[in-house]
């Protein structure tokens, strides 16, 4: 089973059909495509920050194993440990673009793949009686009024301290 993120895109002036088609969602787990091919991946997925700090670092470290004369099995190990870090934080490079591009995280998705992702949330979404136009964040829940009579009644209160701000 997978797990899929999901995100909706900044608010648009399409329809509900057409704003739900720009979903992302997002694979958690190894990836591939960053492993084998990551600056082309993070081109791909208009990364261009992330794509900025991997050539600095990459270009970085390579200038440092150059000037410290490493053999050349040292320098090949290095940049296939810094690929593998690159395919295993490849969700959370894209994640972190998505909201930083102001896109809203919707929670998460297990599925075994991503069609079946996508009807899932969809089907859920749509049962609740909403668009998958979001306008604001839900209110938080109201504050329980049995809080606030044990807050104003000690014999209500189990713990250390049976009355607020009293001793031990």
């Amino acid at each position: 089973m997978a797990v899929f993120s999901v995100f909706e895109p900044p608010q648009s002036d399409l329809d509900a059909r057409d704003h739900a088609a720009k979903f992302q969602f997002v694979r958690d787990g190894f990836s591939w495509g960053a492993f084998l091919f990551g600056p082309l991946w993070m081109l791909r997925h208009r990364m261009w920050l992330s794509f900025l700090l991997y050539v600095l670092i990459v270009g970085g470290l390579v200038f440092a194993m150059t000037r410290m004369r490493l053999p050349d099995g040292a320098e090949a190990g290095v940049l296939f440990a810094v690929a593998i870090l690159l395919g295993l934080e490849a969700a959370t490079l894209r994640r972190w673009k998505l909201l930083g591009s102001k896109w809203t995280d919707h929670g998460i998705v297990v599925s075994d793949d991503i069609e079946t992702a996508e009807r899932r949330f969809f089907h859920r979404w749509f049962s609740r009686g909403t668009t998958p136009v979001s306008s604001e964040r839900p209110a938080a829940p109201p504050y329980p009024h049995y809080a606030l009579a044990a807050h104003n009644e000690s014999h209500g209160i189990i713990g250390s301290f049976p009355e607020p701000g009293g001793g031990r």
